[in-house]
């Protein structure tokens, strides 16, 4: 996977991913966070306490080897990005919460990836297997450098030009994705012969991880009283995480194939798994309306009198 053309072509990818982000972002898709207080602050609690914990403790019950192990923590670490604003946008969540989660969270990045990055290498000690000495200062400015700075250059054309920054958002987010798509199958092309291994690896722990994560982004705000559409946003923002960000750390930052490999099987089957639970959920939400409206089906007191 750390081929040449992977190695130059994945952050070419991100950088173009995450300038896209940034045309799309305003500065009031920061502010607005002080109007939906307690969403932000459950969604961004479970980003960054609930998952990290999640993915440490089943990579303990998975018994995963360190590398594999600072893999899945690299990937519980990565925030959100613009396909959970799409998934939350098909199941009726709140798309404008969507983009100022995604705003804060790609600011936080910078300093949480690193942060769980090295407790996670401290603690599994991959040393020994790959040299990795962790994300010390000069590789976190290479993550700030990969992450922030193509969005805060988006933000600022969009400031600055603004027809212009509109009429390329949609230009370059297909651009994106398909030099996304690029680059994974030419990875997958050049890996053919590991792939199988890989998703016997880590199929299982990334599919339980990607569910609990949906499943903990609804479940937890809605506990703490937040509105179905928010908890609907907050799951896709929680459980759709931006694999690329990942995979482009492991490879290009910490010169490690087998780190990115949780998040490149994570990133295939994330896919189908957030339309399923979002599929479920906007179900759920669905019926719990019409039997508050008396649209449902029809209750014993409604149904029509037997005739007598």
């Amino acid at each position: 996977m750390n081929s040449p053309v992977v190695s130059v072509a994945l952050p070419l990818a991100l950088a173009v991913i995450m300038f896209g982000l940034g045309l799309a972002l305003t500065v009031d898709d920061f502010t607005r966070v002080a109007r939906n207080p307690k969403a932000v602050a459950v969604a961004l609690g479970c980003q960054m306490v609930v998952l990290p914990l999640v993915a440490f403790g089943l990579v303990l019950l998975f018994g995963l080897p360190p590398l594999l192990a600072v893999g899945m923590m690299l990937l519980a670490a990565s925030p959100g990005g613009a396909t959970a604003n799409l998934f939350s946008h098909l199941f009726g969540g709140d798309v404008a919460l969507n983009v100022s989660l995604t705003a804060v969270n790609s600011l936080l990045a910078v300093v949480t990836v690193p942060l769980i990055t090295n407790l996670a290498i401290a603690h599994f000690d991959p040393v020994g297997e790959a040299g990795t000495v962790g994300l010390q200062f000069g590789k976190v400015v290479q993550v700030f450098a990969l992450v922030l700075v193509p969005v805060l250059v988006g933000m600022a054309l969009r400031r600055t030009a603004t027809r212009f920054a509109e009429a390329m958002d949609r230009p370059v987010r297909i651009a994106s994705a398909l030099l996304l798509m690029a680059v994974v199958l030419s990875a997958m092309v050049t890996e053919r012969g590991n792939v199988t291994d890989y998703l016997l690896d880590v199929g299982a722990i990334t599919t339980i991880f990607c569910l609990i994560s949906l499943t903990v982004g609804y479940q937890v705000p809605r506990l703490f009283g937040v509105r179905a559409r928010q908890a609907i946003a907050c799951s896709m923002e929680v459980g759709v995480h931006n694999s690329a960000i990942s995979i482009t750390i492991a490879i290009s930052v910490l010169d490690s194939t087998e780190m990115a490999i949780p998040a490149a099987v994570y990133g295939v089957s994330m896919v189908p798994l957030a339309a399923l639970v979002g599929w479920l959920i906007s179900r759920r939400v669905r019926s719990s309306a019409d039997a508050a409206t008396g649209r449902g089906p029809r209750t014993a007191s409604a149904a029509p009198h037997p005739p007598s």
